[in-house]
């Protein structure tokens, strides 16, 4: 990301002061990005696990964790309720309530109960675990965001053309859940991809809806989709600047967007792509990244109530530090 998206980020993360859990802490890691969160207060840190083996593993690799609080999932005074709420909210699935005391013995289902009960403003977690557990926790902990059946995932693309979306920085969707999403499914990633946008980039989205047709000038089933699920959004949330169907160049070039498409409030202008399937949206950011020299931050959760964010397993101490402040934005 551009340095001046990343400071903007932060500067807004530190003024929020929100409480984030980091439920990993047998990852060092986590440990050593729990200290610098704290030192920077880009948010206020929770860690779950043992207390004492945490203070002595962190103590062990040098790292310290004054200011950092650590609930033992296993003895803490909620436990009880959230297996009980757990068992209701799953039981039609066939949860057993052994079936969820099980599961909440796992830090990742627990930090998710905790957001869903708003001890914590949010979750950043997957240095260790799956991202299938960092979607379950999310959905079972905290539940889909009103109006929306869908959860997704953008990524913060730092291009090298300033003058495209914030000083280059835009953002792409969805980039890692959906595979072949329906008409409605993309109607739901593009209005949260808005959000994630006016969230991160701090900027009035302008979203659109990627096709190989602009405006008519093709058709197939793949591109009646796109158009459907343009109009689709536009119902869903009339406030917003979502246009679709459009090419690539289209949506970001505006010489292109004067011949292609003018009039479009979207076309020439766009700081947020959607992509009409998984394919598109995973070649499309890597190839931004592998040939264009884009940088990616994500791919982030989108459509639960409260935010939950998934990490690579290959994370770096740097990313979860960035994307628990962009958590802590999320929370807003």
């Amino acid at each position: 990301m551009s340095n001046s998206v990343v400071r903007r980020i932060t500067e807004r993360a530190v003024a929020l002061n929100k409480k984030i859990v980091l439920p990993e802490s047998d990852d060092v890691r986590v440990l050593e990005a729990a200290q610098e969160i704290t030192r920077r207060k880009y948010a206020r840190v929770t860690l779950l696990g043992n207390p004492g083996a945490i203070v002595a593993k962190a103590k062990g690799a040098g790292y310290d964790l004054s200011g950092v609080e650590i609930v033992d999932h296993m003895v803490d005074e909620n436990r009880a309720q959230y297996v009980e709420l757990l068992h209701q909210r799953r039981r039609q699935k066939g949860m057993s309530r052994l079936d969820a005391d099980e599961l909440l013995k796992r830090t990742v289902y627990y930090g998710g109960m905790m957001v869903g009960d708003k001890r914590v403003d949010g979750m950043v977690v997957g240095s260790i675990c799956p991202t299938r557990d960092t979607v379950r926790s999310g959905l079972f902990g905290v539940g889909l965001s009103e109006g929306n059946k869908t959860v997704s995932a953008c990524s913060v693309m730092n291009t090298i053309i300033p003058e495209i979306g914030v000083d280059g920085s835009v953002i792409f969707a969805d980039t890692g859940v959906v595979p072949e999403p329906t008409t409605d499914q993309l109607a739901d990633i593009a209005i949260a991809a808005a959000g994630a946008c006016r969230q991160l980039l701090g900027v009035e989205p302008y979203v659109a809806m990627l096709s190989f047709s602009t405006k008519g000038s093709a058709y197939s089933p793949a591109v009646q989709k796109v158009i459907d699920a343009t109009k689709l959004a536009q119902q869903r949330r009339p406030d917003l600047n979502i246009d679709g169907e459009l090419q690539l160049d289209a949506a970001i070039v505006p010489s292109v967007a004067d011949r292609k498409a003018k009039g479009s409030s979207v076309a020439g202008r766009a700081n947020v792509l959607v992509f009409p399937d998984l394919s598109c949206g995973n070649i499309g950011y890597k190839l931004a990244e592998r040939i264009g020299k884009a940088t990616a931050l994500g791919p982030l959760l989108m459509g639960l109530a409260r935010p939950v964010n998934d990490l690579s397993r290959g994370c770096s101490v740097e990313d979860i530090v960035l994307i628990t402040a962009i958590t802590a934005l999320q929370s807003v």
